[in-house]
């Protein structure tokens, strides 16, 4: 059995190339974003909080129906939200009594893909 190399061509990175000639505008705009980031990577990085964002990703849903979905208790799911909430993450829509959630932006669902793609996908 021969071990043939592989020669095909690796795909070309969108990641930006970063140098020493970088203007302070750029390297401040780069650090603002790594904050912006990185608020976002924390806020996302519990395990609760990431199951709430796999069910809103389908879209809204009230907090008795994270709670049923999640079985977990109210005060739980209003705290995980609370968190997703102060960072931009998910909107609360109010009808008469009930608040309905939703994912803010579509940064929130195409992170859930990859997370679904490189930890759930069954192949």
């Amino acid at each position: 059995m021969s071990i043939k190399s592989d020669t095909s061509v690796a795909p070309v990175s969108r990641l930006p190339v970063f140098n020493k000639n970088m203007s302070a505008e750029d390297i401040e705009k780069m650090t603002r974003n790594a904050q912006e980031a990185s608020n976002f990577l924390k806020a996302i990085s519990h395990e609760g909080r990431l199951m709430i964002l796999c069910h809103l990703a389908s879209g809204e849903k009230t907090v008795t129906e994270l709670e049923e979905l999640l079985s977990a208790r109210q005060s739980a799911v209003s705290q995980q939200l609370s968190r997703l909430r102060l960072e931009g993450i998910v909107k609360p829509r109010r009808d008469g009594k009930v608040i309905y959630y939703s994912l803010t932006d579509h940064r929130s669902t195409q992170i859930m893909e990859v997370v679904y793609d490189l930890f759930c996908r069954q192949d």
